[in-house]
């Protein structure tokens, strides 16, 4: 009857701020994309002020 198709594998895909990869397809035959994003800032150790 219905018979599956075979999984075609997409390239990583690469961005400025994040990139996407292609999950393994599940038992139902999703598949899914995981999105890695990178950081927008740098996080700086807090330093307290000087006393007046």
């Amino acid at each position: 009857m219905s018979e599956k198709k075979p999984v075609k594998k997409v390239p990583e895909g690469k961005t400025r701020y994040f990139k996407t990869r292609q999950m393994k397809p599940t038992d139902k035959g999703y598949i899914g994309y995981e999105t890695i994003w990178e950081p927008f800032q740098k996080e700086v150790k807090y330093k307290t002020p000087k006393r007046p």
